[in-house]
């Protein structure tokens, strides 16, 4: 975990239902803050009614070590995000869609090794912390979910480990990431994803594929619409499943199937569509081939999940989480 993250200088009390990951605020001094252009689907007026709206997604996959949680303190200070261990090289991606601000060495004060600042517009920034490698250049305009730099071990800390902050009305105002995440339907750290009406992006098509394959044909527009809504009720009411329109844990779990190479179909096409999110760049034609397959592993290696080709539960919580 970190050693240091920087010194306390303002707050905001976002507290997750563990009590142990408390508040913080780290400022990060003046004359940070970028405005977001060229990114209409981050402007305030297209955010949906519901945060769970399918923009932010998991921006790495690991376990949370002990000590590494928001607020833990760091001698005189406290630390400043949420600690996501896994092995150097694991991927690392934006947790929603900006423009890399700040790419390379100690790029905010009381921070040590290798960092990327991502701007999300209106006030919404995220950092990634102690990378081994960057994948995505300054001032690159990035997606959702597309992987910018590999975990590492670089600057003051104990061992490999992203370290991950929210920063939320202005870069220096901090936010607990783990429940500023699960406010957005994501579970930082691995596990499905949530989506509500209204959402919109590559999990919406994911899901539109997933109905579509079960039965009831839908365009994957990636619009979580009335007709996909209508959809995914009818689903969840065949299942026994709460009625509510919303794609969860639950319904995810029901929804999706396990594939492998020689599978073909719509679910194909789901997973074909939840890979490149990831950056894996394949054609999303249902056909589970020997492309898909490299992907499905190649994805699976730098996640650090089994490497086997099939995309199983597992795999499908860490492509849509």
């Amino acid at each position: 975990m970190c050693e240091q993250c920087g010194p306390a200088e303002t707050s905001q009390d976002v507290r997750s239902a563990d009590p142990s990951r408390r508040k913080l605020v780290l400022g990060l001094g003046a004359g940070l803050g970028v405005a977001l252009t060229g990114v209409p689907a981050l402007t305030s007026s297209a955010w949906a009614a519901t945060l769970k709206d399918g923009r932010w997604c998991n921006p790495a996959l690991g376990y949370f070590p002990s000590g590494g949680h928001y607020g833990a303190p760091r001698g005189s200070s406290s630390h400043a995000g949420q600690d996501v261990t896994n092995s150097t090289g694991t991927a690392v991606y934006a947790a929603a869609a900006g423009t890399v601000i700040r790419r390379g060495t100690a790029v905010v004060p009381g921070r040590t090794g290798n960092g990327l600042v991502i701007s999300h517009g209106s006030g919404r920034y995220t950092y990634y912390g102690h990378l081994s490698v960057f994948r995505v250049s300054l001032n690159a305009t990035v997606a959702a979910g597309q992987r910018i730099a590999d975990m590492g071990a670089t600057g003051n800390v104990t061992g490999p480990h992203l370290h991950f902050e929210t920063h939320s009305g202005a870069l220096g105002t901090t936010v607990n990431p783990v429940s500023y995440l699960a406010a957005r339907g994501v579970d930082l750290g691995g596990g499905w994803s949530t989506i509500d009406p209204g959402a919109v992006g590559a999990t919406v098509k994911a899901v539109q594929h997933l109905i579509t394959q079960r039965g009831t044909t839908l365009v994957a527009d990636g619009d979580y619409g009335s007709v996909s809504v209508n959809a995914v009720k009818k689903f969840q009411a065949a299942r026994g499943l709460v009625v509510d329109g919303q794609v969860g844990p639950k319904t995810w779990a029901s929804l999706v199937y396990s594939l492998k190479q020689g599978s073909s179909g719509a679910h194909v096409r789901g997973l074909q569509t939840a890979l490149n999110k990831r950056s894996a760049g394949i054609a999303v034609d249902g056909d589970f081939g020997s492309v898909t397959n490299s992907a499905v592993r190649t994805y699976q290696s730098v996640n650090r999940l089994v490497v086997d080709g099939v995309a199983g539960p597992k795999t499908w919580a860490a492509a849509v989480g």
